[in-house]
């Protein structure tokens, strides 16, 4: 008798879980200059995307994070090109430099453009394309409104702004693609000006019509009610919350840079998640809310926040270890390599693809 694999159950994981590992891999990327590493973490978090995401209008938006990272590299290469990148020893090309006046010392505008100074400006655009790369992943995976269910009573209020915050470049990548579908049936093949101009008044209208709508549902729900919370409470409930965050941001400096005096590190950090815990609970009480299916946290989350910690951990102790391997020198230009320990590190945050269960699209498809 032969036995059955068990079926996975299709469902969506807790949003907080996505970012925490979106964070993990945007980390990562933040320690190192290396573009072959920078383009496996972009590679590990497309791949996790394309096999985890579902059809939702959200999910749509991880293309547009793709071109914004692309527009960024472009951008800090011609900057380097502009601005003068004529110091190294390979000039690539030389181009008519600009005169400046004598109080714009130190700028040149053109000129000769070497290789150290464009591989540089490659590198560092690289890394912060790879970051957005991370977050647009984090976006298109993770259900906003899942998240402002799972946020504290006292951040309801902010998350539900940054929700809708959130949630505007997918609605306009879902609707450019429904007025282009829309006009491919009715036989427009317009290119250039004209069709953007066919296109950009119905997304604005569309874009117009959803706002409106979502500020009506949020006043049926009663959005912004303060009920009969006393002045001064709220009054202090913002304080804490504020400085407990102001407090922890300084503490967490302090920890980083050692110059600063001890009392800026540790004890400032703990005074400000203090202050900001107690915000937390005396805000959340005055916030009176029910919250159908709750989001919970079961294996899978937490593996995929281990995968994300890891990768960040793995690039940190990497290095710490060998430095030389995740910045590739300029001066003298070394081609760049991958590091076994970074490069296992990154792999590890490719496991979420087949550690969580599939997405509710798929059910949809095994039906049909």
């Amino acid at each position: 008798m032969a036995v059955r694999a068990p079926v996975r159950v299709p469902r969506q994981l807790h949003p907080g879980a996505w970012w925490l590992w979106a964070l993990g891999l945007a980390t990562a990327a933040s320690r190192t200059t290396n573009p072959l590493l920078l383009a496996l973490i972009a590679a590990v978090a497309g791949y996790v995307v394309m096999a985890r995401r579902t059809r939702a209008p959200w999910a749509l938006g991880f293309r547009l994070y793709l071109w914004l990272g692309a527009v960024v590299v472009a951008s800090r290469v011609l900057f380097r090109v502009v601005f003068g990148g004529g110091q190294g020893e390979h000039v690539l090309f030389t181009m008519p430099q600009l005169p400046l006046p004598a109080w714009a010392a130190g700028i040149r505008l053109f000129g000769p453009v070497a290789a150290e100074q464009l591989l540089g400006g490659l590198y560092d655009g690289l890394r912060l394309a790879t970051m957005l790369v991370c977050l647009g992943a984090a976006n298109a995976l993770a259900n906003p409104k899942r998240m402002l269910r799972s946020l504290p009573g006292a951040l309801y209020e902010v998350g539900t702004a940054v929700v809708v915050a959130l949630a505007v470049a997918p609605q306009l990548v879902e609707s450019v693609l429904r007025v282009r579908r829309a006009q491919r049936l009715r036989g427009g093949t317009g290119r250039g000006l004209r069709a953007l101009r066919g296109i950009a008044v119905p997304v604005l209208q569309d874009a117009l019509d959803r706002s409106l709508a979502l500020a009506a549902a949020m006043d049926s729900r009663g959005y912004g009610r303060r009920g009969n919370t006393p002045g001064h409470l709220r009054l202090l409930t913002g304080l804490l919350v504020v400085g407990g965050l102001l407090g922890v941001c300084v503490g967490v400096y302090g920890l980083l840079d050692a110059s600063t005096p001890a009392v800026l590190g540790l004890p400032m950090l703990a005074a400000g998640l203090t202050g900001a815990v107690v915000g937390f609970v005396l805000g959340g009480r005055r916030v009176v809310r029910t919250v159908y299916r709750p989001n919970r946290w079961r294996p899978a989350e937490f593996a995929v926040v281990a995968c994300g910690v890891a990768t960040a951990a793995g690039l940190y102790a990497a290095a710490r270890t060998d430095p030389a391997q995740l910045y590739p020198s300029l001066s003298p230009l070394v081609w760049p390599s991958l590091a076994p320990m970074a490069t296992a590190a990154i792999l590890a945050g490719v496991l979420p693809a087949w550690l969580t269960p599939p997405p509710d699209a798929a059910r949809q498809e095994t039906t049909r």
